[in-house]
């Protein structure tokens, strides 16, 4: 099979593995707390910058369907949480809930990458949020243009029964983060804070 489709390492190319050993280094880093330009209310951790290996994967699984990387993430998105958790910076064990993906972006990259990502980390998730169908893609949208898009676009689909804690792959300006802390805030949930794969 490897004749066929060889396998090549998501954040070098490097042929042979989905993740060579280098690569899943640089992604064992534990999350660190971050700023985004727009308040997204609650404490936001992330793996990495958006440059280098964190780019190369978070594109691979988005845009290039790797659903083998997805897998991948969802151990690193476990291991850094228990991370969190053993800093004492995440007290709970929350249920995670994925940042809300249009139907149409999940299908044409066989399935939600976010959603897969929260489901391959063994930790109890739950699909709270979905956008609303006028929600247009936000790549080369500025932050008044990305809040704007998503004023009142994020709405709730079921309500968690226990304190949740967001995940996305990339905080750009913090806007979908701000948008869906504030739809479970409405709802009188409990949001321990968010986790992104990397920031921009």
């Amino acid at each position: 099979m490897d004749l066929l489709l060889p396998r090549r390492c998501a954040g070098c190319s490097a042929p042979g593995e989905h993740l060579c050993p280098r690569c899943r280094e640089r992604l064992r880093t534990p999350p660190r707390r971050i700023s985004t330009r727009v308040d997204p209310h609650v404490p936001v951790w992330s793996f990495g910058p958006y440059a280098d290996t964190h780019r190369r994967v978070v594109l691979a699984m988005k845009e290039r369907r790797n659903l083998a990387v997805r897998r991948h993430l969802g151990a690193v998105l476990a291991a850094g949480i228990a991370a969190l958790q053993a800093r004492g910076e995440l007290i709970d064990a929350p249920l995670l809930v994925p940042a809300p993906t249009r139907p149409r972006q999940a299908r044409l990259r066989g399935g939600d990458p976010v959603a897969d990502v929260c489901r391959a980390s063994g930790l109890p998730v739950i699909r709270a949020l979905r956008h609303a169908g006028r929600v247009v893609d936000q790549v080369g949208l500025g932050v008044e243009k990305r809040r704007e898009n998503l004023a009142g676009a994020v709405e709730l689909e079921r309500v968690p029964g226990a304190p949740v804690l967001l995940v996305d792959d990339v905080a750009t300006t913090g806007s979908t983060l701000a948008a869906s802390s504030e739809v479970l805030f409405a709802a009188g949930c409990t949001v321990v804070g968010a986790i992104v794969i990397c920031h921009a």
